[in-house]
């Protein structure tokens, strides 16, 4: 159980936090730097709920996703070093990647396929989430870095889950679009050196 009484602690006037497993690191780490990304991209999300009253069954998906997210900001924050922390660390599992999977398939579906790539815009909706997706593969970058990284072990379930996240994101502002289509014509598609005219 998480209690916070008391806000500011002091203990990072340093410019250190303390991961999960009680080490410190900076502020700037790259696993800091990760999951504070993940953190980002939670908070984009809940920008993008804000306009997404009128579609209930991505709010209720990005309700979860927003869950799931600091799941994964825990699993970042809790390097595998081996040790016996008393707990069992919170991870990311392939269950949570293949949930994102199949609202993608679900939400793609009736969806016409794309004759460009897509401007981000549209919708309200739309644009916040294509916000949060941009948002998230940076978060994928810094965590797939971070894998890459001597003595740093990520799961590649977390990987695959902001990747596949970034997916979703496009597909749900894509369907944010379709669905307003009779008031906003859809997708705003590239149009390939369109500022080179007059």
């Amino acid at each position: 159980m998480v209690v916070l009484n008391r806000i500011y602690t002091r203990t990072g006037d340093d410019g250190t936090t303390a991961l999960g497993t009680g080490e410190r690191r900076a502020k700037h780490d790259l696993r800091v730097c990760a999951y504070g990304t993940v953190d980002e991209t939670n908070a984009a999300i809940g920008v993008a709920r804000l306009h997404a009253a009128a579609l209930p069954d991505i709010d209720a998906m990005l309700a979860r996703i927003q869950n799931d997210l600091f799941d994964l900001g825990a699993d970042f924050a809790t390097p595998d070093t081996g040790a016996d922390l008393g707990y069992e660390p919170l991870r990311i599992v392939g269950t949570q990647v293949d949930r994102l999977e199949r609202d993608i398939d679900t939400l793609n579906a009736p969806l016409k396929p794309l004759r460009s790539f897509v401007l981000p815009a549209g919708t309200p909706a739309a644009a916040h989430l294509h916000v949060a997706r941009t948002v998230c593969r940076r978060a994928e970058r810094l965590a797939v870095e971070l894998s890459q990284t001597p003595g740093e072990i990520v799961s590649p379930a977390a990987v695959k889950y902001l990747n596949r996240l970034s997916d979703l994101l496009f597909v749900m502002s894509r369907a944010a679009n379709a669905r307003a289509a009779d008031q906003t014509g859809g997708d705003v598609l590239w149009v390939p050196a369109a500022g080179r005219g007059d």
